[in-house]
């Protein structure tokens, strides 16, 4: 026996032990109740059990990364700070599996290209990120990460987990971590993006979903269409949902909108019963790192407390969140997140009238033209110079483009920068299956 075989059969002792349904069951149940205890403990409370958990994590898992062996001994805060390019470049010594980045990769690619989704890598699921940030990352869970994640799901988003539930989820690509939701008393059903929305109506209602699960764009687009359908719950996913789509959203639906907060790096958020959205901190630590305290703008640096086969220690996203400090009436401690304004690429970079450089965040861009233009269903704003931002809007037309215009001005001269130069043209719709985004920053900073 090697070195290497030992290692396995010490890190996975339960299900060498135990038959593999049995210890994925036991995942379920230990993912629900997490989710359940977690729930309304103090904020003191809550901290020391993350510390708790880390330097468990620390022993059960870290110690069979050979990325992360030489910190054991380290606190959290003196980890390295990784993003997603030092992490898909040390992936081989990262997962505690002895997984190879490149098969992995060839392994997603051919399932993205194929649409065939059920191929594994072992055991192990492979997904693969839809790489808006200019990297794709890859997620990697076992059968028993799969299992708890589903349990944790079920206790968090479900609307009545005791009742058969009919899950409808339209996303760019299928993983095998979303299907540990089905159950004897659970149905999903992948609805794919990359196919038009208006085929899959007909299947839509005759499936008539309990749980709707989509990406903002699409929920917007299906209130456009008015399929009859009876949802209980409504989940927006993979976008910044936008108060004004939300509201359109709901008026169809007659319902509140929530929101998951999920990318490959862990299941980072949810809103709570009161639609309030909040930080996942019974599975995650974060630490804030601060784009702007005063207006309380931070992008999260994650430390994934559950992620065994594939470590997040100190992930650094570039998400753009904003805190909201007032208590949430439903009594979590958990950090309650006042909006998600995408990343940090959606931060235009103007200049002042003093010749100094000047972030402008999408939220004010958002705001302003949908506040003034009344009229425009579509925009993208992308700034492609430092001193000329392109504007596509839909629909086309001179008033449109005349309120947009004046509606930037307005605020540009409010926060006192120079108006840049503006350009026009019709708004195009993302290709099947890519994320919207509408503030775009191709400049880097300097």
């Amino acid at each position: 026996m090697t070195s290497t075989d030992r290692n396995k059969i010490e890190f996975n002792p339960v299900i060498t032990k135990t038959p593999r349904k049995i210890a994925c069951l036991g995942a379920f149940i230990t993912g629900f109740f997490r989710a359940k205890y977690y729930q309304k403990i103090t904020r003191s409370r809550l901290m020391k059990q993350q510390n708790k958990h880390f330097n468990r994590f620390k022993k059960e898992v870290l110690a069979h990364s050979p990325f992360y062996r030489t910190y054991l001994d380290w606190p959290l805060a003196q980890f390295p700070l990784i993003n997603k390019k030092i992490h898909m470049g040390n992936f081989d010594q990262i997962n505690t599996a002895h997984l190879l980045r490149d098969k992995a990769l060839d392994i997603a690619i051919t399932a993205e290209n194929t649409r065939d989704f059920t191929p594994t890598y072992g055991q192990y699921a492979v997904g693969l990120s839809s790489g808006t940030s200019g990297n794709r990352g890859l997620f990697i869970s076992s059968e028993t990460e799969r299992a708890e994640w589903a349990g944790y799901m079920v206790a968090k988003a479900f609307p009545h987990y005791l009742r058969p539930q009919r899950i409808a989820f339209f996303l760019r690509a299928n993983n095998t971590l979303y299907e540990s939701t089905r159950s004897l008393f659970t149905q999903f059903r992948f609805f794919d993006l990359l196919t038009t929305l208006e085929t899959h109506i007909n299947r839509l209602e005759a499936y008539n979903p309990s749980i709707l699960i989509a990406p903002a764009s699409v929920l917007l687009h299906l209130s456009r269409l008015k399929p009859a359908i009876t949802p209980k719950k409504i989940i927006a996913v993979a976008e910044v949902l936008e108060e004004e789509d939300k509201q359109k959203i709901s008026a169809y639906f007659g319902q509140k909108i929530h929101q998951i907060y999920q990318c490959t790096e862990g299941f980072l958020g949810i809103t709570c019963s009161h639609g309030n959205l909040h930080l996942n901190e019974d599975n995650i630590i974060i630490e804030k790192h601060w784009i702007d305290q005063t207006q309380r703008r931070f992008s999260p640096i994650v430390t994934d407390l559950r992620r065994r086969t594939q470590p997040i220690v100190r992930y650094l996203l570039d998400d753009v969140l904003v805190e909201e400090p007032t208590p949430c009436p439903c009594g979590s401690s958990h950090t309650r997140i006042k909006s998600i304004e995408g990343r940090k690429d959606d931060v235009l970079q103007l200049t002042h009238h003093s010749n100094k450089a000047i972030h402008v965040y999408s939220d004010f861009i958002r705001n302003t033209i949908v506040s003034h233009c009344e009229k425009v269903e579509e925009y993208r704003v992308t700034q492609t110079h430092t001193s000329t931002l392109l504007i596509e809007c839909g629909p086309y037309t001179n008033d449109n483009k005349d309120k947009i215009a004046s509606s930037l001005n307005l605020l540009f001269n409010k926060l006192d920068i120079k108006q840049p130069n503006y350009q026009f043209k019709p708004y195009q719709y993302p290709k099947k299956g890519e994320k919207r985004r509408r503030v775009i920053n191709t400049v880097k900073s300097t």
